[in-house]
């Protein structure tokens, strides 16, 4: 699915107000690779047309002129209406970090973990529904983290449970309250009453610096918390051989203990995540960093990095095009 060179993954910026032909060329991109995943389980196990429809109605309406706008854009076939529902699709586990500096510009920071292969590598600006969104796309088009006119910023990050229930794929619920919310309390409500499919530990801030984590479980609505940080487990761990794998209780206490500290920048907290044990080298167990991005909301900017280079993006000056970045090891933490 990726653009993989080696031992390279290439990003791209693009630019399209109102879906058309950039989106249809990342349709016939990665749709071979996405109707394999979604069908690896057999046509039957994914849900129909009808249920999707219906459930997409129900409780994100206000998409719906935008999905019919890319179903017809995808061809108008059975399967691909389906799969862009993100209605009920298969199950998929990933690692990630993020966290909230609550300064006089506050920033929400992330580090996304994930197999290289499986990352589309896109950073979309759109204006839908009318509001510019800027974000990494995830499944043609949810996303994984973005930021909207407003200056709500929002990521996502797996929540440590194995549990598979009836709901949505979560990057389509981020797509949601960006284009659909303006406040950290409003998106989080919206967060909270979703149905999802799996676990995930979702953190929203606002132009105010007002943040929360939503952490969002198959089968219950969603709870609100007031935590600046969120790595791969909720309250407890419940998948003790990911937890381990992943050291999410490890990159929690040290994301808390600098949020902690009177000392800590925005800018240090940005530094942070490009170094152990924040960053992961990982990369063949499915665990390294793509990327790391910092969301800025009273400047609707957004900082993409990686180990020695970075990509500034805004929703004012959005720059397209593609950077060729090689999955390295990040130099150690410096010594405190």
């Amino acid at each position: 699915m990726s653009l993989l060179h080696g031992q390279s993954l290439l990003f791209r910026a693009l630019d399209e107000a109102v879906p058309g032909p950039l989106w249809r060329g990342v349709f016939d991109a990665y749709w071979p690779a996405y109707r394999r995943w979604y069908l690896q389980d057999g046509e039957r196990a994914r849900p129909s047309y009808l249920a999707c429809v219906r459930a997409l109605r129900a409780h994100m309406p206000e998409l719906m002129p935008t999905y019919e706008a890319l179903v017809a854009l995808a061809g108008g076939g059975d399967l691909e209406a389906r799969f862009l529902s993100l209605y009920g699709p298969p199950p998929y586990v990933a690692a990630c970090s993020q966290a909230v500096w609550q300064g006089d510009c506050p920033v929400l920071v992330r580090n996304y973990d994930y197999p290289a292969q499986l990352c589309e590598g896109l950073i979309l600006k759109t204006a839908w529904s009318g509001r510019p969104v800027m974000g990494a796309s995830d499944c043609l088009w949810g996303l994984l983290d973005g930021i909207n006119d407003a200056g709500l910023a929002v990521s996502l990050a797996f929540g440590g449970r194995r549990e598979v229930g009836d709901g949505f794929g979560v990057p389509l619920l981020l797509r949601y309250v960006l284009e659909t919310c303006e406040r950290t309390a409003e998106a989080a409500r919206a967060l909270a009453r979703i149905p999802v499919h799996m676990s995930y530990n979702v953190t929203v801030v606002d132009r105010s610096g007002d943040y929360a984590t939503v952490y969002l479980a198959p089968g219950r609505p969603g709870d609100i918390r007031r935590d600046a940080a969120a790595t791969n487990h909720q309250q407890r761990i419940d998948w003790l051989q990911y937890a381990s794998a992943s050291a999410t209780v490890e990159r929690q206490r040290r994301l808390l203990l600098m949020l902690q500290d009177q000392e800590i920048t925005a800018e240090l907290l940005v530094q942070s995540f490009l170094r152990p044990p924040i960053y992961s080298t990982a990369f063949s167990r499915g665990f390294g960093t793509l990327y790391s991005v910092a969301y800025w909301p009273t400047l609707g900017r957004a900082d993409y990095l990686w180990p020695g280079t970075g990509w500034c993006q805004s929703l004012r000056e959005f720059e397209p095009g593609e950077r060729l970045i090689p999955l390295v090891e990040a130099p150690p933490f410096p010594a405190q």
